[in-house]
């Protein structure tokens, strides 16, 4: 078996669980094929048994070999791994070294647990759906995805902007406002969360228009079928504004078309028996947690 192991930062106090994830994939007989960079920050404190260990670099590295890509970090290292799957149909295993931890839901704590459930295909696939989004000039290169969120910002100065929305054409609403969410089933736990919209279940088929502190205080976030495509124009006193796909974003001209919709291809990632979604609210969101008891 080959598994591609992705990360961006380990703290040097976790160096002690890499060792432990990497000779316990050497006992399973699990061939490591480390990204470059990460392979750079390791070499000196991890000891390998084998010395001849395989790198990637890009996704176009990753080819039909690659059995599980398993991403070390927190939810931000997570979704740069899903730009790094792409549609390639590789099962993405996160392994918790960040905070909190909702995504990359497999605590440190379980690291042969983990290994020992790939072995033993005694794992969960949680299919998550992405969100496409189109534009009339080119955006995100090559992935113009996200698993999380798609989300228009006002730069950082500028006054409020008014965001004009559609479903499939026909006019929804305009949202006054900081700027406007569209989140993912799997986002509707993050920044949309965060600015007042409701969770809703991975699996739903929904999108979640949050808007960003509206000035319109009767407007409240609104959940629509995914099957929808949703288009924008904006306007405002600036020339500007944020487009952003996750932890991804870009500066544009108010003049550029947006629309987004669900895209082609899902991603999946592995769950530990024991860890469901409703597991996940209460340990990680700390749901219905009454501190007076």
């Amino acid at each position: 078996m080959r598994v591609a192991i992705y990360s961006r930062v380990i703290d040097q106090n976790d160096h002690v669980e890499i060792q432990d994830l990497f000779s316990e994939l050497e006992t399973q007989h699990i061939e490591p094929v480390i990204y470059q960079p990460f392979f750079e920050q390791i070499i000196q404190s991890v000891r390998f048994r084998n010395h001849s260990i395989n790198t990637f670099n890009t996704s176009d590295d990753l080819d039909e070999s690659i059995e599980f890509i398993i991403s070390l970090g927190g939810d931000g290292t997570l979704l740069d791994t899903v730009t790094l799957v792409r549609n390639k149909k590789i099962p993405i295993l996160g392994i918790n070294f960040g905070r909190l931890g909702f995504l990359a839901s497999i605590g440190k704590e379980e690291l042969k647990i983990a290994v020992a459930s790939m072995v033993d295909r005694s794992f969960v696939l949680d299919r998550r759906s992405l969100i496409h989004l189109d534009a009339d000039r080119l955006l995100f290169g090559d992935t113009p995805y996200a698993l999380n969120e798609f989300a228009i910002h006002k730069t950082d100065t500028s006054p409020m902007i008014k965001i004009h929305t559609y479903l499939n054409g026909e006019f929804l609403n305009t949202y006054w406002a900081d700027g406007l969410i569209v989140s993912t089933p799997t986002g509707s736990t993050g920044y949309s969360l965060s600015c007042g919209g409701p969770v809703v279940f991975p699996e739903s088929g929904s999108f979640v228009i949050t808007p960003v502190a509206p000035h319109n205080l009767n407007v409240r976030p609104i959940v629509v079928p995914d099957d929808n495509v949703i288009s924008f124009e904006v306007e405002g006193r600036s020339d500007n504004f944020i487009c952003a796909l996750d932890s991804r974003r870009e500066i544009v001209s108010k003049s550029i078309q947006l629309a987004v919709k669900r895209e082609k291809f899902d991603v999946s990632i592995v769950r530990l028996n024991e860890n469901n979604f409703l597991t996940t609210l209460r340990t990680k969101l700390s749901w219905g947690l009454d501190t007076r008891n």
